[in-house]
């Protein structure tokens, strides 16, 4: 993977962030005038109408008539009221907008605003899963490598039988046991994941602590745990760091997956997997719903990979080398 692949991963990976970051249009959950504003297209832009009953109307155009305001609706709709009920009237016309980029959904709500909070759903789910696997499976590692044959046998043995399960599958089985949230979601994926980063953290720390400096500090008469901590983790970090930005992408795509099956973040909370979920009902009508959120998912998986490859070619020269 060449300098192009790091680039376009890195973009891909940043965009991700700053889009986690930057403020929503609307509040996610809102939904204004839900009887004109359901499966609006993307790029509207309407008016907004607000009346002294604290009703709000979104309005493709207004027509001041005496002392009635006639409001034109989207999908052909009007409705008259009387001028004075209209709060925001001024000149006969009306200043205030409301815009929807994406579209929006089957309850009227801004997918713009509902994907910027399920990047940040994603993000947090993604990271702190990656972070529990990461730690669990270097933990185990360390402890068959350094652990004497018979321990070492129990583990690989127990991660070999954790690894004979397809993991999207052993996932949604505990997560039918378990009572979905985004923090039982986290646990779920983080105690799944941690099989390959404890191979191949066994396998480094295996290889270096027969290495030389690691001698040297045996025979100064350091403690294991010193050796490990000092010496044998920073050195095993390599195809470590790879596996973490690997693992990210993986995370937020079972995390997708779960959510569109119902067994992973639960509405009214946004999350790509379950919008996606609520928009496969609609998608000869509204098909920005789905389309915009699994777009994201899709570009924020390819970033990470192509993330990791980099990583992998750029911190591990013999890997890059063996490519073809």
């Amino acid at each position: 993977m060449g300098s192009g692949g790091f680039r376009v991963g890195l973009v891909l990976v940043g965009s991700l962030v700053v889009l986690s970051l930057i403020p929503t249009l609307h509040e996610p959950n809102e939904m204004v005038d839900p009887a004109a504003s359901r499966h609006l297209p993307p790029a509207s832009r309407l008016l907004e109408v607000r009346l002294t009953s604290g009703e709000p109307l979104l309005a493709t155009g207004i027509e001041v008539r005496g002392d009635t305001v006639e409001i034109e609706r989207p999908r052909g709709q009007r409705r008259t009221v009387p001028k004075a009920a209209v709060t925001n009237l001024q000149d006969g016309r009306i200043d205030d907008y409301r815009t929807f980029p994406l579209g929006t959904d089957n309850l009227g709500r801004d997918v713009w605003s509902r994907i910027i909070i399920g990047a940040r759903v994603s993000l947090i789910i993604g990271l702190v899963a990656m972070l529990l696997a990461l730690v669990l499976g270097t933990t185990l590692g360390a402890v068959a490598a350094l652990s004497g044959p018979t321990v070492d046998a129990l583990l690989m043995r127990l991660v070999d039988a954790y690894l004979a399960f397809p993991q999207l599958f052993l996932i949604i089985g505990l997560a039918a046991i378990f009572q979905p949230s985004t923090w039982m979601v986290i646990l779920l994926l983080g105690a799944t994941s941690w099989m390959p980063v404890c191979r191949m953290a066994r396998a480094e720390i295996r290889g270096l602590q027969h290495r030389e400096f690691v001698q040297a500090s045996r025979g100064l008469g350091q403690t294991g745990f010193l050796i490990l901590w000092r010496h044998l983790l920073p050195n095993a970090l390599t195809p470590l760091i790879v596996e973490a930005s690997l693992l990210v992408g993986d995370m937020i795509l079972a995390e997708a997956a779960l959510s569109y099956f119902g067994l992973g973040v639960q509405p009214p909370t946004p999350s790509w997997g379950n919008m996606i979920s609520e928009g496969r009902a609609s998608l000869g009508l509204a098909w920005w719903i789905s389309a915009f959120p699994g777009i994201a998912l899709a570009l924020t998986v390819i970033g990470f990979n192509l993330l990791g490859d980099s990583l992998r070619d750029r911190l591990d020269p013999q890997h890059g080398e063996a490519d073809p």
